[in-house]
């Protein structure tokens, strides 16, 4: 059988197992690991040979997930998560949400406004959105629902800001984007700055017209705060900006490599909490226990990929599509559309992780041929995965919101909140697809 045929068949076969709901990594491993040792025993004109397929298959089984899992870069990921970790359970992210609170407290959907600022900052600091939005919903639901604020506008706001996480560096999601793409991750994190505060201003936006159009989904607060309280919370960050610019600044003025920069950030943030007297042993604990668990199921899903991209690689399907692509004579506008609705499906239903890593192998390919830069490309496919974590049915962070908030607030509200961001999600979407200067203008300078 021709490799090519086989990895027809083992691309919808993977994709039948996820909708199973089968875990991403034991899918992605599983048809990566049957398809090489059938393209290894199944020589085309040579009849079918198990016997011969044995030791590559272990070999490459073996070897290549190794290989992957020690490489240097990819322990930018448990320090990224572990800085993010430390810096909540110290309440650094806690910080930031009272102090925009408190500067945005006049404003109508002030409170709103201010859990989006919270998303930004504690995204600047953490490398991942359902950790972004489960802090900032513990922190800021409760407190716009004790304000008065509608059920739909708390829990969207900061289903929406969490999904700042995947694109505002430091991103876990980049990270793994970086290193398949062979990329690099410094450029993909500038790059992301001024779509991810496009993303973040226009999320504020659609606050105002919400609060405008309906007075009642968020009535201002009745509190008497000072000038002397708004400088005091300003005063009170200081430990997140110096964090966010250690790691961000040192990685862009050369002082340090984005891996380096993981560890200082960690340090640094473990010394913060300790040196202010914010962290116990218990917090500690708790932030390395949630690192563990973050990371092991990271580089589970990141092993099955490896050999998924293997198996792909041997199958030269990547080749072939590009080539149909090609030889269709579809316009560039065609295909990236396409792309984009794959991504967007795809996204409905599985994990941000999981989409990379199963279509890159794809996707690659088909963008160096038309000649586009894969760092613009990275910056698409991150913002593609951020909005399908709240794309129904299955938006990640709204069910993450849901499983704070319990049986007080139905997920359809969850989701009818949400979608009022999702119309502006797609004008963000617009602009960086026929705008590649507001990811790459930046890039320039690194």
């Amino acid at each position: 059988m021709e490799p090519l045929t086989i990895g027809y068949i083992a691309l919808p076969a993977a994709l039948v197992l996820l909708a199973m709901r089968v875990p991403i990594a034991a899918a992605l491993g599983m048809v990566a690991s049957v398809g090489i040792f059938v393209i290894f025993a199944w020589r085309p004109g040579a009849g079918l040979h198990p016997e011969y397929a044995w030791q590559p298959t272990f070999s490459l089984l073996v070897n290549s997930p190794f290989a992957f899992i020690t490489s240097y870069t990819l322990s930018t990921v448990p320090l990224f998560i572990f800085m993010g970790h430390v810096s909540y359970e110290a309440g650094f992210t806690t910080d930031i949400y009272r102090a925009a609170r408190l500067w945005l407290s006049k404003l109508k959907g002030g409170v709103a406004m201010a859990s989006i600022v919270g998303c930004g900052g504690f995204s600047a600091i953490t490398g991942s959105s359902v950790a972004c939005a489960a802090a900032m919903g513990r922190i800021a639901i409760p407190e716009m629902l004790r304000f008065g604020y509608s059920k739909e506008l708390a829990t969207g706001s900061v289903a929406i800001g969490g999904t700042l996480g995947s694109l505002i560096p430091p991103s876990v999601l980049f990270i793994l984007y970086g290193i398949f793409a062979e990329q690099s991750i410094a450029k993909l994190f500038i790059a992301a700055i001024i779509p991810g505060l496009l993303s973040l201003f226009a999320y504020l936006v659609v606050i105002y017209i919400w609060v405008s159009l309906k007075p009642d989904a968020a009535p201002v607060p009745e509190e008497k705060i000072t000038r002397d309280d708004r400088m005091h919370a300003l005063g009170r960050c200081w430990a997140i900006v110096l964090l966010f610019v250690v790691v961000i600044g040192g990685i862009y003025a050369g002082f340090f490599t984005p891996t380096e920069a993981a560890g200082i950030g960690a340090a640094a943030a473990l010394a913060l909490g300790a040196l202010l007297g914010r962290l116990t042993v218990s917090n500690v604990a708790s932030a390395l226990k949630e690192t563990v668990y973050q990371s092991s199921m990271i580089f589970a899903i990141a092993i099955g990929g490896k050999l998924f991209v293997n198996f792909i690689a041997l199958t030269g399907m990547a080749a072939s599509i590009t080539a149909l692509i090609d030889g269709s004579g579809a316009s560039v506008v065609v295909v990236i559309g396409l792309m984009v609705v794959m991504y967007i499906f795809l996204g409905m239903f599985l994990d941000p992780i999981g989409i990379i890593l199963l279509t890159l192998p794809l996707t690659i390919p088909i963008i160096e041929a038309f000649g586009f830069s894969l760092i613009w490309f990275g910056v698409v496919v991150i913002k593609l995965l951020e909005i399908g974590l709240v794309t129904p049915p299955i938006g990640l962070n709204v069910f993450v919101i849901k499983s704070i908030v319990g049986d007080g607030i139905r997920l359809e509200s969850i989701f009818k909140g949400v979608a009022w961001f999702l119309s502006v999600e797609v004008i963000v979407l617009g602009l960086i697809l026929t705008v590649p200067a507001l990811s790459l203008w930046l890039t320039q300078f690194v």
